[in-house]
């Protein structure tokens, strides 16, 4: 691209952002690849895999591969509408900006709160899912027996990670592409690059062993012990299927670096659904050489172990090598959320929508970052570490529900997490069917045209039968309970919107633009 193509297309995004009520304040660095970058590093199909893939295949057996194309299908529908949205409103903060626009202020203040704080919940859950990795490989090299689950040892990983990252969002966005490059790199070797590895040194199980259940649905044979009622299409499938739809979003971060990419009208509608079709090709081919790679004694072994038992066969600098490919994935997955969980803090208080906003909004003269809403990315996940605290080793009642024991409360937000993230999703598609149905068409570079209403509504449906899916309540010797801990899904998400709620009811920030 040259400069005067550059200088055009920014001539272009300004004027489109003055017409929004906006001015160029960030850095136009980002292009088309460091966006997509971004949106497949926080999808990150290792980080995902390597943390549910024994609870994909506890509850679903080698089928639950199969949930893969049916989410990802699916979700590209929600990419589409995405899409749509960035293209007309190609602005930080991306699914606030469009409940906002599409809908009122008032919408898009809880689209934007809900988005916004399970964003920065994230941020704990994912770096906290690399201290297993990163303590095996220090016992492995210095030959320590350091404690993957004792609360000092995550906490300084993750604590490392956290100001590690908040460092490379602050000084500037192209710093935070370059790390996104890096991802996509590591992430392509850490998932083509084991399934040649495993390929190569001997898979266990035939194509056939791709479609058996190993009778994970009856409670006597399944891994974990849970009741699945006997049934695989109505009792594990759609236990079995949250694993992937733990996965399968991240792609809508293209839009919250929208002011920072050269040609976002154009460049982030594409990004979004590139990151998506990557990372589901790349998740299918790594979720498939594990099955092959199997061993003839079944998948009980591969369950309690984890994916290390897997390696056993490989060559110990090889297994190294991968473990290294692992930490630098969600390292690389956690900058790439923390960027965006900062941009939307940004988008909210650029509008007056947030406590401190004047601080908030506030950009750093010399790298042009939204640098104090990149401090409240690394402030509040620190925050959420203390709950690495809470673990105990009894249930404990509360009210009407039993929290779980021997649950670790960070390791519990990653419900949070996707369960926000997913009520934020449903909540932009309904604003995008709401501005369909009075009158809205569509005038960005990426419409589609006749087929936005079916898109819409058909997506609409998935996200709100998902969302029911992971939200659900349930007894916790089902398997549900291995993703939403019974109720303690939903008590924290209904936590956080009253919250948010009260403060909107109370402060009314969607009345205080400035």
């Amino acid at each position: 691209m040259t400069d005067s193509t550059v200088t055009d297309s920014s001539h272009g995004e300004d004027s489109r952002m003055a017409a929004l009520g906006y001015k160029e304040e960030l850095k136009r660095v980002l292009s088309f690849f460091d966006n997509f970058s971004v949106a497949f590093s926080y999808l990150s199909p290792m980080v995902g895999i390597y943390s549910l893939y024994t609870l994909g295949l506890g509850t679903g057996g080698p089928r639950y591969i199969w949930t893969i194309p049916v989410v990802v299908a699916f979700m590209t529908l929600v990419a589409l509408v995405f899409g749509e949205l960035a293209s007309e409103y190609p602005l930080s903060g991306a699914l606030y900006q469009y409940g906002k626009f599409n809908v009122g202020p008032r919408y898009g203040w809880y689209v934007g709160w809900i988005y916004g704080f399970a964003l920065l919940a994230t941020v704990a859950s994912v770096d906290s899912g690399a201290v297993l990795y990163i303590v095996d490989l220090i016992n492995l090299w210095f030959k320590t027996n350091l404690n993957p689950a004792n609360h000092v040892t995550i906490f300084v990983v993750v604590g490392i990670f956290i100001l590690l990252s908040g460092i490379l969002n602050s000084v500037g966005a192209k710093i935070m592409g370059k790390v996104a490059n890096l991802g996509v790199y590591v992430e392509t070797i850490g998932t083509f690059g084991v399934f040649l590895a495993l390929a190569i040194h001997g898979f266990h199980q035939g194509f056939g062993f791709l479609f058996s259940t190993q009778n994970v649905q009856n409670v006597s044979s399944n891994p974990f012990g849970v009741n699945l009622a006997g049934n695989w299409w109505v009792g594990a499938a759609l236990v079995a299927v949250l694993a992937n739809a733990y996965i399968f979003y991240g792609f809508e971060s293209a839009g919250d670096i929208s002011e920072e990419t050269i040609n976002a009208h154009k460049e982030v509608p594409r990004a979004m659904r590139s990151a998506l079709l990557y990372g589901g090709i790349a998740s299918f081919v790594l979720v498939l050489g594990l099955l092959l790679a199997t061993p003839k004694a079944g998948i009980a072994g591969v369950v309690s172990g984890g994916i290390p038992t897997l390696f056993a066969s490989l060559p110990k600098f090889l297994t190294d090598f991968f473990l290294v490919m692992v930490v630098i994935a969600f390292f690389s997955c956690g900058t790439a959320v923390q960027g965006a969980g900062a941009r939307v803090a940004y988008a909210l208080a650029r509008d007056g929508a947030m406590p401190a906003s004047n601080w908030l909004k506030q950009v750093s003269p010399r790298f042009k970052t939204p640098a104090n809403a990149v401090m409240v990315g690394v402030v509040i996940p620190f925050i959420f570490m203390l709950l690495v605290l809470v673990n105990p080793s009894k249930p404990v009642h509360i009210l009407w529900f039993i929290y779980p024991a021997n649950v670790n409360a960070l390791y519990a937000l990653v419900s949070f997490g996707v369960s926000g993230i997913y009520l934020a999703f449903f909540l932009t598609v309904l604003g995008s069917f709401i501005a369909r149905r009075r009158g809205w068409v569509p005038s960005g570079s990426f419409t589609l045209g006749k087929w936005g209403m079916p898109v819409t509504v058909t997506g609409l449906v998935y996200l709100g039968v998902m969302f029911l899916n992971i939200c659900w309540p349930s007894a916790l010797s089902s398997g549900r309970a291995l993703f939403n801990y019974g109720w303690i899904t939903l008590m924290i998400m209904a936590i956080i919107v009253i919250i948010g709620a009260l403060y909107e009811v109370l402060a009314r920030p969607d009345q205080r633009k400035m």
